[in-house]
């Protein structure tokens, strides 16, 4: 049974070195740029090793895009949890998203990368599963306490998850500017602040 845990123990260190160096070379040199054999030579394990854990070369990209979201996600609840009032937490972790998605690491693999490679449809969905239910609780929670005015929720979430991405895409592009991401935070906060209902006494 002990040994059963040491090898346990070892292939979950060898999934992480594959995820870590992947991620730094997909986010240094882009995906197209990156082999198998450099992967596999940066994290110091075998090609059957990487096989082992991963179908290939996308399969290992698809985990490392899940984990960048999954940190994302975790900016976006720290920024919402240091405030006190529901309607404060809700604008902060919307605003952290556009920020968080500004790293040029995240930007490469979340953004450039990510819908590229994994297809749109297979991004989208991987975006819903990561973050659309959060939005959608948080959402929730506000038409609740009368912050929102009461309205579907499903809808509301399509558009300010679409409205955010879009967003963030565009701030991932050549075309974007250094003072786009203040712009583009001002004109989130106007846009959010439109959703907000008269104030239950």
């Amino acid at each position: 049974m002990r040994q059963d845990g040491i090898r346990a123990q070892q292939r979950e260190q060898t999934r992480q070195a594959l995820l870590r160096e992947g991620r730094r070379l997909f986010s240094a040199g882009g995906y197209g740029a990156v082999g198998l054999a450099e992967i596999v030579g940066a994290a110091g394990v075998t090609k059957g090793a990487l096989y082992h854990h991963f179908t290939g070369k996308a399969d290992l990209f698809r985990a490392v895009v899940e984990e960048v979201q999954q940190e994302v996600g975790r900016r976006v609840a720290g920024a919402a949890d240091a405030h006190d009032d529901p309607w404060d937490q809700f604008t902060a972790g919307c605003q952290e998203f556009l920020t968080a998605t500004t790293d040029p690491e995240i930007q490469r693999v979340m953004l450039v990368d990510g819908p590229a490679v994994l297809g749109w449809s297979e991004w989208r969905a991987m975006d819903e599963a990561a973050s659309a239910r959060h939005l959608a609780d948080a959402l929730s929670s506000l038409i609740d306490a009368g912050i929102i005015a009461p309205q579907p929720v499903a809808p509301l979430v399509h558009l300010l998850s679409g409205a955010m991405n879009e967003a963030a895409l565009w701030l991932a592009s050549s075309s974007s500017g250094p003072e786009d991401l203040a712009r583009t935070r001002a004109a989130l906060a106007r846009l959010l602040q439109a959703l907000r209902g008269p104030v239950r006494a």
